[in-house]
């Protein structure tokens, strides 16, 4: 077995619960073999070359490694932690449009890595004929998911980082782009946490909906980002998540990511939200965001909007978390931003299960828009902006 297949197997063999995280890492430095009693091959875990933590951890989103992109494949989670090594653009598409990888900074993340695959493999002798195929490459992207600015944000910056005259130089700059890229969105995430937690009281409750910590982030996290800040703050907090219809981004990952944390969830369906907060058991809701316009509108998972109006009808504050790569200044209002519909089998199957007639018809937008009056502020990593929102151009 190779190694690469044996990572694999190890990767998606390794159960989160009740045992400790373990993160693959491959050695460089030296060779390694196992020796597998199998007599005991359905009770063990297939390692090579491991760091075993004694608190649970999420692991990496995406990663660049040897000229592969590495991705936490997110429709096994919370069952099975399986990573996939892409060595094709084009599968690095798929992922994306598959939900395999998500989260709005994650999908930047990948597409600027996915371009840098693609541009690795273009045999050219010059700049004109490497373009020829790039151009592919960039389309191919921008065709994957129409919503998130971050994905296009990040084509449009590799595409200026291929500016030598030199196809070899160009290549690795590409790398290179993809990498600060990811480094940013690192950075600016760990800082609007810190920033956003200073909104948290201690004993608070918060309700948060779909997903906006590491895994789509590719970073530290958004909404569960401050969330984990206040926590390591010392700040005694709970967290209420909707479970997210209609692919359960809340059940499967939020809660997911809330229990390597050892922060206290509970789990509730979207349509009890209205019942907790006039209960006054929900002292603040904080979600992400795909894409901001200039006004202060945000795209979001679809729900948001409801949530957002309860919030208002009950007196509790709506914070929207998004580093500033989320801001479209180039749109006026949240009514320009192109809003992705799905297969209508997200609605009517769970997991391939159908759980409604066949042939009934089904709509299924993934996200809705929250006019900009239902916000009480945007956490950025460079400040928490009120109203009256006004984002311009940089």
């Amino acid at each position: 077995m190779t190694p690469e297949k044996l990572q694999r197997q190890a990767a998606s063999s390794v159960i989160l619960n009740p045992l400790p995280s373990v993160i693959l890492r491959e050695r460089s430095d030296r060779r390694i073999s196992l020796r597998i009693n199998p007599a005991k091959q359905s009770h063990c875990i297939y390692l090579f070359s491991v760091i075993v933590f004694t608190r649970p951890m999420t692991a990496k989103a995406i990663e660049w490694l040897d000229n592969k992109v590495r991705i936490l494949d997110q429709s096994k989670l919370p069952h099975q932690q399986v990573f996939i090594d892409l060595s094709d653009y084009q599968d690095v598409v798929l992922a994306i449009k598959t939900m395999q990888i998500r989260g709005a900074p994650a999908i930047g993340v990948a597409a600027a890595y996915g371009i840098a695959l693609g541009a690795q493999k273009i045999e050219a002798e010059n700049r004109t004929r490497f373009f020829d195929e790039f151009g592919k490459i960039l389309d191919a992207f921008a065709t994957s998911r129409p919503t998130a600015v971050n994905l296009f944000r990040a084509i449009d910056r590799m595409k200026k980082a291929a500016r030598s005259n030199d196809v070899s130089e160009i290549k690795r700059a590409l790398i290179d782009e993809a990498k600060e890229i990811h480094h940013e969105e690192i950075e600016a995430t760990t800082h609007l946490s810190q920033l956003g937690a200073e909104l948290i009281k201690d004993g608070f409750t918060i309700l948060t909906h779909c997903n906006a910590g590491s895994l789509a982030t590719a970073g530290y996290g958004t909404a569960l980002g401050v969330i984990k800040a206040a926590n390591e703050q010392g700040k005694r907090i709970s967290v209420i998540a909707t479970e997210t219809r209609p692919l359960l981004q809340g059940a499967r990952l939020t809660a997911w990511e809330l229990k390597q944390e050892n922060i206290p969830v509970t789990l509730i369906t979207d349509s009890m939200a209205g019942y907790f907060m006039g209960q006054g058991k929900i002292n603040c809701v904080i979600v992400g965001a795909d894409r901001i316009a200039a006004n202060g509108d945000i795209a979001n998972k679809i729900g948001t909007y409801t949530l957002a109006v309860l919030a208002k009808e009950n007196n509790i504050p709506f914070y929207v978390a998004a580093p500033t790569s989320t801001i479209d200044p180039s749109l006026s209002s949240g009514a320009e931003i192109p809003i992705e519909e799905r297969s209508p089998e997200e609605v009517t199957r769970i997991q391939g299960i159908p759980i409604a007639p066949e042939g009934v018809n089904a709509a299924n937008p993934a996200f809705d828009i929250t006019p900009h009056k239902y916000i009480t502020a945007i956490i950025t990593e460079k400040g928490i902006i009120r109203e009256p929102f006004a984002f311009a151009p940089q």
